[in-house]
């Protein structure tokens, strides 16, 4: 059970900036409070609303896109040894390196770099699916993923 979410409307939507905070009355008024001590208002900002307003009325429905572009990834990590692969339930993915693959965590992130994949974490490796990965881009993950261990 959570208090609050964020939402945001770059990644999956494919607006160019922007996310909602979602909360309780006194859990926003705190949020605001804390925006503005960190110097974060921001002026003329309709342009950027527009936007996010587009992506809400026009890129909800494809989030179930990047859902099973995460699934796909998921199965096609899974068996590789030294990879535990959580069952994905959002487009969020996350791969704990365990054993020799632990060891090798640096390298894999470096060859993943070299071939184009982004990848955070060191010994639990988050993958995100979003509006600008395609079934193409979760291909190349997984063969660079299966490459660098088959070496």
């Amino acid at each position: 059970c959570f208090d609050s979410v964020s939402v945001c409307f770059s990644k999956g939507l494919g607006a160019p900036v922007g996310s909602a905070l979602c909360g309780s009355r006194d859990f926003i008024a705190r949020a605001r409070r804390v925006r503005k001590m960190a110097g974060g208002a921001m002026r003329q900002a309709g342009g950027l609303a527009a936007a996010a307003s587009y992506a809400l009325d026009h890129h909800v429905e494809r989030l179930a896109d990047d859902h099973a572009l995460a699934r796909r990834l998921a199965d096609g990590l899974a068996g590789i040894d030294g990879l535990v692969v959580e069952a994905p339930q959002t487009n969020i993915l996350f791969v704990d390196l365990t054993g020799a693959a632990r060891e090798r965590s640096q390298g894999l992130l470096d060859h993943l770099a070299h071939e184009g994949v982004q990848a955070t974490g060191l010994y639990r490796l988050r993958f995100v699916t979003h509006l600008d990965v395609d079934a193409a881009g979760v291909d190349r993950a997984v063969a660079a993923i299966r490459s660098f261990f088959q070496a």
